[in-house]
């Protein structure tokens, strides 16, 4: 049974006492214990429920690979779930809850689910894609609401988070990821050449398995004084930053990674952030992340009880508690005979050594004789014993040519250590393009070439991976190992490392393993018992070899077809036995079958630290034009535009939204108004190659266009559909400034640099996206050159100043750049200036226009005037399936250009087939009468099914003309005009509209042109 042990624990203060909460009963441990620790030292063993079956689980581990003890931390909005006991430490008043049972942990109905599996294969691999085929109508009504009711493992909190998180960027140049002896004799290399090095551990405390080991000595020093002694001297660099409680979560292209640091997690309150994303550049990284031992498969071999060999030498070691009283060792290498020797160590009763190996010799094994433990050479573990906890082990001989058999035998114990060999975390490594090669040797795949050279093809660029990352398992090995690896990081950095130190490791030699990935049952025991590869997602040896059976033979449709390595730990413990395995199914050496890929992060990231600060109102900042007050104190009803806030009119008392649109239009109509146009997307496009960039970007073509002239420009994706429009200004000779829509700039700017980046990386153009740096005034109506005369010197006549030009000066005092362009069909000047003086060119104009009337208008009735003029608009006419040529925008699409985006894919033959939805103008048979926006044309409103023609895109009452104006695609659209077609709009009612030109108001743009 566990319990806490008199003495040992390097961890822990005895002296104070931490009382925390478990299952609603509060319990007690040592500060520095884990929840993991301290729920050992409480004596219980049961800590969680299979995902599948429910089956009772126990810990397996003392680290982030942990399957099982898996905790909901917290209450109410702090509640996390699925949290590894193993990894959080203990504080007082911290509250956990076991997951994925009910209505107890220790009675759980769902373990029926591991009944149902004894007697029929229900839940074998692939059994979603079995089992809920028939009926088929119980899907919806059975099968899917269980499902949905089962899934998961923890429940989210539904109240809002109230701890803070934060991001921070960080430059250095050496990351070194891990603190064992591999990474501190890495730091300390780098360090002592002067380069900067930021060295992070995910653990509380540096020093990896220098902590547990106890029969090494480093000149002179055990692991923990020869740690403490090393990171006291990094500690007084003053380029050295050390980080704790810091995983690295991901390594990416150029020295890119992400470490998630775990701020007051072990605090419980804190006034500071809780979690921390670091997002560093490092042009040297060095990944010394360790290695993590291999469990055995065998049956029942996920009995609480059963553990890695590893753990429970640190559970005796850092946190002073037994496991168990009597514990049975299993394994195929010499390093697990360290925990028998510990837990004998300890007054631990160790029944067995259990080890495969037919020869067992070694410093290790004659020291574990010669304490008394009996070793049982060429032996394996058949089966794990016990119901809710293990009783004992049944072991069976092995014959030479590694067969099970012979006499069977039971053996009492309450703890069960296995171990099957060490992997090397070659996760970070795989990540940033290191390959990987499989060391028949160590039974293990390690980076690949050796030492992880950049030069040598193989290798992640500009990384290393050191010490047990790197597949040297040994103290010295490693240590030296590490040294080489920084000390080679610093000199490609220009710096001059010194020699690497002369020390003395005393440590024991390991005799090689000999692999050992399947032990089948045997007798009695052959049958109805399960051999879990996968803990938590409840994987068996027996689903691999089904999926090899039924053709899964790529390990990547393997993984995903019985869940292998798909639970929150992604497969640390299961993914190399489970190779293994699908490789002796396949008869087929284990590196020709490979591994899955790794991808980041490393261990789950919480949401809170992925949003940083980017939450409540700053998940999706409010973007607010310069001359917002102005609009908040004039009454503006806002509209939402993307990230902006936009007037939609400027309702005056007693006025209905309807009424203040009708106004505004027919102000712009027959005087003069103002409209803030600051939201546009301002991009700027400048270097030798600008016009020849625009010309590939845009249908028409913008390098022909002279410095000081605007054209208008269409944009479509790879696909031949439109996707943004605006116009360019060419500005100067390599100069240009492209406006787009205000929803549409970002999306706009990042498709340029797409393209910029990918595929036309050699042109020498960049781009800036300046909308926010502009405030932009559209001054629209008969009277607009009247008002702006007197605010400027710029000659703002039509022959100076003609349609599509710009010019720059000065207006009210103010530098700007004046456009002669129009969205309303009305004479129009749009301004553009300094952000910041954006205000008090607003003042300025509003000043001058008083004496003509002039009035600000809104969003609306814009939309209304640009109906009136037939202008399409981007979201209202394009829905990512139209093409200019539907629009009618035939004379935006360069014939002469030999290419540009999406030109070949407008060539396609049914982009321009007979039946193609196509721009016109509706007008209703009664003019008073508008037309629903989106209601769809049919052929016959009479049928049982109507043929849909075509549909409303935008619709309006028309102020200006005194009737409904709408817009629409319609089915031949252009070569039916003058007919009649219908609109059903609900409860019997038809709308009749005649197909008419889309321009309905100054077709001749005599308006704008004057």
């Amino acid at each position: 049974m566990p319990h806490r042990l008199n003495r040992g624990g390097r961890l822990i203060d005895r002296e104070t006492p931490v009382a925390y909460r478990f299952n609603g009963k509060w319990l007690q441990g040592f500060a520095g214990d884990t929840l993991a620790s301290a729920l050992l030292a409480s004596g219980r063993s049961l800590m969680g429920r299979s995902f599948k079956y429910h089956r009772p689980r126990g810990l397996v581990a003392a680290g982030v690979e942990e399957p099982n003890a898996l905790m909901t931390v917290g209450e109410g909005a702090r509640a996390e779930p699925n949290q590894r006991a193993t990894m959080t430490e203990l504080f007082d008043g911290l509250t956990a809850k076991s997951q994925n049972h009910w209505p107890s942990l220790e009675y759980d109905i769902g373990a029926l689910n591991a009944a149902a599996a004894s007697v029929a294969p229900v839940f074998s691999a692939g059994f979603y894609y079995k089992t809920f085929l028939f009926p088929r109508i119980a899907w919806k009504h059975l099968y899917e609401p269980f499902i949905r009711q089962t899934a998961g493992l923890g429940p989210a909190p539904t109240e809002p988070d109230p701890d803070e998180y934060e991001h921070f960027h960080a430059f250095t140049d050496v990351l070194v990821v891990g603190a064992g002896q591999a990474g501190l004799a890495a730091a300390l290399a780098a360090g002592r050449a002067g380069a900067r090095v930021l060295l992070v551990e995910q653990g509380a405390h540096p020093g990896g398995r220098l902590l547990s080991e106890t029969d090494i000595r480093i000149d002179g020093q055990d692991g923990a004084e020869w740690t403490a002694a090393r990171v006291a001297e990094l500690e007084a660099m003053a380029n050295v930053t050390i980080r704790t409680r810091c995983q690295a979560a991901g390594l990416y292209d150029h020295g890119y990674a992400l470490l998630n640091e775990r701020c007051g997690d072990h605090l419980g309150v804190s006034d500071g952030p809780r979690h921390r994303l670091w997002r560093v550049r490092a042009k040297r990284i060095v990944i010394a992340a360790g290695a993590i031992e291999r469990p055995l498969v065998f049956a029942d071999n996920d009995l609480p009880g059963v553990m890695l060999a590893s753990a429970v030498r640190d559970y005796i070691a850092l946190w002073g508690v037994a496991p168990g009283r009597e514990i049975v060792v299993f394994a195929n290498n010499d390093d697990a005979y360290r925990t028998a020797i510990a837990a004998f160590e300890a007054g631990l009763r160790v029944p067995a050594i259990v080890d495969s190996r037919t020869e067992v010799a070694g410093a290790l094994p004659e020291r574990a004789r010669a304490l008394g433990i009996e070793v049982r050479a060429g032996a394996t573990v058949v089966k794990a014993v016990g119901g809710g906890a293990l009783k004992g082990v049944t072991i069976a001989r092995r014959t030479a040519d590694g067969r099970v058999g012979g006499a069977v035998e039971e053996i009492g114990c309450d703890c069960l250590a296995m171990s099957g060999g060490w992997s090397p975390v070659v996760h970070l490594y795989s990540h940033c393009g290191g390959k990987l090669a499989w060391d028949e040797a160590q039974a293990m795949f390690r980076p690949a070439p050796e030492r992880g050279a950049p030069t040598d093809g193989e290798g992640a660029v500009n990384t290393f991976a050191a010490g047990a990352a790197n597949g040297l398992l040994g103290a010295a090995e490693g240590m030296a190992d590490g040294w080489a690896a920084g000390a080679r990081a610093a000199a490609e950095l220009g710096r001059a490392p010194g020699a690497a130190p002369a020390s003395v490791v005393d440590e024991p030699e390991m005799a090689p393993l000999v692999p050992l990935w399947f032990a089948p049952s045997v007798g009695r025991y052959a049958h109805g018992t399960k051999h879990f590869l996968d803990y938590q997602n409840d994987v068996t040896a027996a689903d691999i070899e089904l999926a090899a059976r039924e053709g899964y033979e790529s390990v990547e449709h393997a993984k995903r077809y019985t869940t292998l390595g798909m639970a929150t730990d992604q497969g640390k413990l299961s993914n190399i036995n489970g190779l293994a395995i699908l490789a002796n199914s396949l008869n087929t050496p284990v590196p020709e079958v490979g591994t899955t890929t790794f991808r980041p992060p490393y261990t789950p990231i919480s949401l809170g630290a992925i949003a940083g600060r980017d939450a409540g109102a700053l998940f999706k900042p409010l973007r607010r034009t310069a001359m917002h007050d102005w609009h908040e104190d004039a009454g503006a009803d806002w509209e939402p535009v993307a990230e902006w806030r936009r007037p939609y009119c400027y309702r005056r008392p007693g006025e209905t939204r309807e009424d203040a649109v009708i106004r505004e239009v027919l102000a712009v109509r027959r005087g003069v108004g103002m409209l803030d146009a600051s939201t546009l997307g301002k991009i700027l496009v400048k270097g030798p190659d600008a016009g020849r960039f625009l010309d590939l970007l845009y249908t028409n073509m913008m390098s022909t266009l002279k410095p000081g002239r605007c054209r208008y420009g269409l944009m479509c994706n790879e696909n031949g559909f439109l996707f943004d429009d605006g116009v360019v200004a060419r500005i100067g000779e390599d100069e240009f400034l492209c406006h787009t829509t205000s929803g549409g700039a970002d999306g706009v700017h990042g498709w340029m640099e797409e393209w910029l980046q990918t595929e036309w990386w050699d042109f020498k153009v960049f781009t800036a996206n300046l909308t926010e740096q502009y405030a932009q005034v559209a001054v629209a109506g008969p009277k607009a050159r009247e008002v702006l005369t007197g605010l400027t010197d710029i000659d703002l006549s039509a022959e100076a100043l003609p349609f599509m030009a710009l010019a720059e000066g000065e207006i009210a005092g103010v530098p700007a750049r004046i456009y002669r362009i129009s969205f309303s069909g009305e004479l129009s000047y749009e301004i553009a200036a300094p952000a910041h003086r954006g205000q008090a060119l607003w003042d300025a104009i509003c000043a001058a226009g008083s004496a003509h009337g002039i009035t600000p208008y809104g969003t609306e009735a814009l939309h209304v005037m640009r109906a009136e003029k037939g202008f399409i608009m981007i979201g209202d006419e394009t829905d990512g399936t139209v093409t200019p040529q539907d629009l009618g925008l035939h004379w935006a699409v360069s014939k002469k250009k030999a290419d540009f985006i999406g030109k070949r894919a407008q060539e396609r033959a049914f982009l321009a087939r007979e039946g193609r939805e196509a721009f016109v103008g509706l007008a209703t048979e009664d003019p008073k009468r508008v037309l629903p926006d989106g209601a769809y044309a049919v052929a016959d409103p009479a049928a049982s099914k109507p043929e849909v023609i075509g549909r409303v895109t935008s619709t309006y009452w028309s102020p200006t003309l005194d009737r409904s104006v709408a817009l629409g695609l319609i089915r031949n659209g252009p070569s039916r005009m003058g007919d009649v077609i219908s609109f059903p709009v609900g409860g019997g009612d038809v709308i009749r509209a005649r197909i008419v030109d889309p321009v309905a108001y100054d077709k001749e743009g005599a308006r704008q042109n004057v």
